[in-house]
């Protein structure tokens, strides 16, 4: 055995189990199993051209000689992004465990409780200290954040003002440069005027539905936006805020003004810069605007016994239902990062916060004056963090960066110098130091922090914030460390058991890709620092793209979109570019299988595209003549067509080639759905199927892990035409020649975690990504060959092959009074979190083991459901107090006096002999789906408070 051999490592089955699953499968070879997998036209004729593969040791030293090249200066940048302390038991407990970071989105409630209970955390701790009634889960960024707002302030309209068209939205010129450049992108496509300017001399005419303060402004500016908003409400015009999360400690809180939605980054709450993320954005709004708020809401509700249990909530605010009507395309959240943010929040305390936020206050305080008595003069009236000073910027920047100090220069006269949590006495010293060597003066030094306030006394917070228990019980280690077990033990990760959901492919999240992380020449640099500070980040993130480029086939990449949904928007974006650079605008048509995911058509409609859907055949596959009438009838407006490949279904359809000449031949381009680029990468690629531009999930197909619902990567690779209009941003100049505005705030989004995927790609190498591939394709199609005669299975190619992945079709069992929910719970007591739920067909499990699970697993899940079958032809559609009706079954039901149920206790718990090595215990009974809606609670009020009467 090659120890060194990371493809052997990350590979599930070992080279002595591979006779006995091809044996099962009906093939001689991996190889002829591929051949009847995949169409022969689109198979790649030579391997995928990249580097020979790095072992883990070599990988180890090259990422770490890589970040030496990245200079951590001292950074007072500012402009949303902060050095902060990350808690070591934060650290230790959550940003580096995999009980932590590879767990699912939490749709399977009863065992995700505990991190369920730690985003709760992290939603009370946004609602009251921005003073709101409600928020979600987190959102991306702050720039798509602050889009979000424009688009539900759209979106909640009086019926006049969408009766009159009023389609004006007032930004105030204190916002944030790439917040500004988000809503640039976000806005032209579905018809909203951005009106840039100064809020003190604003007209508020009814030309317009609504406004975003920037609160504090970017450069420190602390206004009372009171009188603001209350003009505003006069003249039916809801106000948005951005706001930084620590000023509001000592801030007034923007629901105490009348804001209509408040959004920001809980960043300096506990979580590195990592060059610009991953983070989590917080989004609070009113309580009457739930059913538009975008992402994820997590609610309280009840379980079967009536205990207090947590879910997500108004589920049926996904796209997948509202599709095309969608007002937004987001499907995920920041949720490792928003548990973190959290978890600051309850380890410090509503005391440790405000510790910490006067103390930042008195850390500009303390430099304002010491610069006053050199000469040097700050113009901001009240400030919490940042000052803006007037110097010759071009003579300060060169001494600062001689002494490893960045600040910010808005022009060649100002210094926008933002103070931080890790500031010290000895830091301002070095600050005032360079102010004096610039003034050739003798400096002036400070002994400890000033007393003094340059808050407003009618913006000073007197409500208090963050009274629950749970902020007040945890403030030493042992403590802090506990409650993170006691939750992490409530919720079932990969490092548990495989987690094989159909078309999210939870594959192993390697832990040498995950190192590198916690590095501090990784994680503690600023995205807006100096190009000539990051040349690791660069050399890394360019070699990223490159190699993303040689896999898809595809001639550039952009690595901004912080999540597949915004790489979607990101890729119709460069189309609607494209055709405008041409004169033809008026491409506007995006054609839509009826099988592609949900946020294909929000994606497209976000993009101010007209969707038209097209059929499918009964087996699944993309109706060719349907497709041909429809592209024909819309040649002279046709702009794209939205494909997933390898299907929805899990299968690769033979007709693609057809499918894309078809769409060019008539004027548009192809978009490829990357979700399935699991079963592609080394066999075939995006390019070769005649594809124009695909979005890649990192947090799929190249190993970052889904920490529970995000973070996210989703980076768009894209032919030459396309490459000139990929995204930039407004500090650093990236994209291409004719760039589109930003997607999101940093100008290589998510940065740090690609260091993840391109850990991945570097170890893995051609050969041991072609291998990865064919592996997940053999155990997709081993664990078929087990499940057939005991499951239907839907859609198989057409030599009766699955992909990556495969459709259990479950609708028979209702004449058993059985639902696939049924099945999805019970397999909960085997020990398994459910495979895909009733997508991409209603009543339905879709089934993806990825290459990393061995034979050992494949079976023991194999097992597990072919049990689950048999339990379900016991049962009768007149029986409601079954073992599958019942499930999952908890260790208090086991252990009360009273077992009212007829079967066993070992049967409810113990149904296979080796549960009991390994026994996961879920956390409450089933959960209530309807109450959580009926009682929405998305805050830590006791339950009690919400009981129904």
């Amino acid at each position: 055995m090659k120890t060194d051999a990371f493809a052997l490592r990350h590979i599930g089955p070992r080279e002595t189990d591979l006779q006995h699953m091809l044996q099962t499968i009906g093939v001689d070879s991996i190889e002829q199993l591929v051949y009847e997998t995949l169409p022969d036209d689109i198979r790649l004729k030579a391997p995928l051209n990249l580097e020979p593969a790095m072992t883990e040791f070599e990988f180890a030293n090259h990422i770490r000689e890589l970040g030496k090249k990245n200079k951590t200066f001292k950074s007072y940048i500012g402009l949303g992004y902060h050095p902060t302390i990350v808690p070591a038991p934060i650290q230790r407990n959550i940003f580096e465990n995999p009980g932590w970071y590879t767990a699912y989105t939490p749709y399977q409630a009863e065992i995700a409780q505990g991190r369920l209970e730690a985003i709760l955390n992290f939603q009370t701790t946004v609602i009251e200290l921005t003073g709101m009634e409600i928020a979600n889960a987190s959102l991306l960024d702050e720039g798509t954040a602050a889009a979000e707002a424009m688009a539900l302030l759209f979106d909640v309209r009086t019926r006049d003002q969408k009766k009159n068209n009023t389609h004006k939205f007032f930004v105030s010129e204190e916002i944030l440069p790439q917040t500004l450049s988000v809503l640039q992108t976000r806005s032209t496509p579905i018809g909203i005027e951005l009106v840039v300017g100064n809020h003190e001399t604003f007209d508020f005419s009814n030309e317009f539905f609504g406004a975003i303060l920037q609160y504090p402004g970017k450069y420190g500016q602390v206004n009372d936006y009171s009188a603001f908003v209350a003009k505003a409400k006069e003249n039916e015009i809801k106000v948005a805020f951005a706001a930084d999360i620590l000023s509001l400690a000592t801030l007034t809180s923007p629901g105490e003004m009348g804001a209509a939605v408040v959004v920001g980054t809980t960043q300096r709450f506990g979580v590195p810069m990592g060059y610009g993320g991953p983070h989590a954005a917080y989004f609070a709004t009113k309580d009457e605007y739930k059913r538009s708020m975008p992402g994820r809401i997590i609610g309280v509700s009840v379980d079967a016994n009536g205990n207090r249990a947590l879910r997500m909530a108004l589920g049926t605010r996904e796209q997948h239902i509202k599709r095309e009507k969608a007002t937004s395309n987001i499907c995920t959240a920041q949720v490792l990062l928003a548990v973190m943010a959290g978890m600051y929040a309850v380890y410090h305390g509503p005391e440790g916060l405000k510790y910490i936020a006067n103390k930042v206050h008195a850390s500009a305080v303390t430099t304002a004056e010491a610069l006053n008595k050199l000469g040097v003069y700050q113009t901001n009236t009240a400030y919490f963090d940042t000052i803006l000073v007037k110097a010759d910027a071009q003579k300060v920047k060169a001494i600062a960066e001689k002494n490893k100090v960045n600040f910010f220069y808005p022009d060649a006269e100002s210094v926008s110098i933002s103070l931080n949590e890790t500031t010290s006495v000895a830091d301002i010293n070095q600050i005032v130091a360079i102010f004096a060597e610039a003034l050739e003066k003798e400096t002036v030094t400070v002994s400890e922090l000033s007393e003094a306030s340059q808050l407003p006394a009618s913006l000073e917070r007197t409500s208090s914030f963050l009274t629950h228990d749970v902020f007040n019980n945890h403030h030493s280690e042992s403590q802090l460390m506990r409650y993170i077990k006691k939750l992490e033990r409530k919720d079932l990760s990969l490092n548990h058991s495989m987690i094989s959901l159909g078309s999210c492919t939870m594959k192993l999240n390697a832990a040498s890709e995950m190192l590198p992380l916690s590095m501090p020449n990784w994680n503690s640099i600023h995205p807006f620092a100096p190009v000539d500070q990051v040349e690791g980040y660069l050399t890394m993130l360019k070699k990223l793209e490159q190699q993303l480029n040689v896999i898809t086939g595809f001639a550039g990449t952009t690595l901004q979109p912080n999540s597949g949904a915004q790489g979607e928007y990101a890729g119709l974006m460069a189309i609607r570019a494209y055709h405008m650079s041409r004169n033809e605008g008026h491409r506007n048509v995006c054609l839509i299988p009826s099988s592609a995911h949900g946020t294909n058509p929000a994606s497209a409609a976000m993009a101010g595209m007209k969707i038209i859907v097209t059929k499918t055949t009964p087996e699944g596959n993309i109706d060719v003549e349907d497709l041909r009438e429809k592209a024909i009838e819309h040649k002279d407006d046709l702009s794209c067509l939205m494909v997933t490949y390898p299907s929805t279904h899990g299968v690769f359809e033979s007709s693609i080639i057809e499918i894309t000449k078809l769409i060019h031949d008539n004027g548009g381009l192809v978009y490829m759905d990357g979700a399935n680029m699991n079963a592609q990468v080394g066999l075939t690629n995006p390019a070769t199927i005649g594809a124009d531009v695909c979005h890649l999930n990192l947090h799929k197909t190249f190993a970052i892990p889904h920490g529970g619902g995000g973070p996210g990567v989703g980076p768009i690779c894209v032919n030459e035409k396309l490459v000139p209009f990929l995204p930039t941003n407004p500090i650093l100049n990236v994209g291409g020649e004719q760039a589109i505005t930003a997607i999101s705030s940093a100008p290589y989004g998510s940065a740090l975690v690609c260091l993840i995927s391109y850990g991945y790609i570097t170890m893995m190498g051609a050969e041991g990504l072609k291998s990865a591939t064919e592996h997940a394709i053999l155990n997709a199609n081993y664990m078929k060959a087990r499940f057939e005669g005991h499951y239907p299975i839907l859609y198989t190619g057409e030599c009766g092959r699955a992909a990556h992945e495969m459709i259990l079709d479950c609708r028979a069992f209702k004449e058993n009074g059985i639902e696939v929910g049924d099945i999805a719970k019970r397999l909960m007591d085997y020990g398994f979190h459910a495979p895909t739920v009733s997508f991409p067909v209603a009543g339905t499990l879709m089934i993806e083991p990825t290459e990393s699970e061995d034979l050992a697993e494949l079976d023991r899940f194999c097992d597990a459901l072919i049990s689950i079958r048999k339990e379900i032809e016991a049962a009768t559609a007149d029986d409601k107090n079954n073992v599958l009706k019942n499930a999952p079954h908890t260790l208090a039901m086991l252990t009360t006096d009273n077992w009212d149920f007829p079967y066993t206790r070992e049967k409810a718990a113990y149904p296979l002999d080796y549960i009991a090595e390994n026994k996961f215990w879920p956390s409450v009974r089933r959960v209530d789906d309807a109450y959580g809606d009926r009682n929405l609670v998305c805050s830590c009020a006791p339950i009690e408070a919400y009981m129904e009467s």
